[in-house]
């Protein structure tokens, strides 16, 4: 790193040995994504740039759309509950794709939460874990 304007060498060497992007780090504290809650639509959106971990609680039946800026590589999870009332279901964009073939049939009671994680390639979501019915 070549000086920044007028910063004294002390600064430099203090700002020089934070994290690089071009060499091997080690996290030395616990490091997440904030969870975020997606504000629910039929056709549901879900842009993975902002909403890496997220929640949406259904309130009607949904379709998932395929999510926006997907990114090769890159690791998703939604937690779908259902509300108080339950007996939703929901459908999924054919981006999504799913171990053994099949989409699975949501939990319908009342209340009740499914976490899905998936891998992107980029263009599609492949599921890599899944629980449901989680209390």
């Amino acid at each position: 790193f070549q000086y920044i304007n007028s910063l004294s060498s002390n600064a430099q060497t203090q700002l020089d040995a934070k994290a690089s992007l071009s060499v091997a780090q080690e996290f030395t504290a616990q490091q997440n994504f904030n969870a975020t809650t997606l504000t629910f639509n039929a056709t549901q959106a879900w842009n993975v740039t902002t909403d890496q971990v997220t929640k949406v609680v259904l309130t009607a039946n949904v379709t998932f759309s395929a999510p926006t800026n997907m990114k090769d590589g890159g690791f998703y999870s939604i937690t779908v509950e259902q509300d108080g009332t339950g007996s939703r279901t929901g459908s999924w964009n054919a981006v999504f794709k799913w171990a053994g073939g099949t989409a699975p049939t949501l939990t319908t009671t009342a209340s009740a939460k499914d976490i899905f994680v998936f891998r992107s390639d980029g263009t599609n979501m492949y599921e890599v874990g899944r629980q449901l019915n989680v209390s």
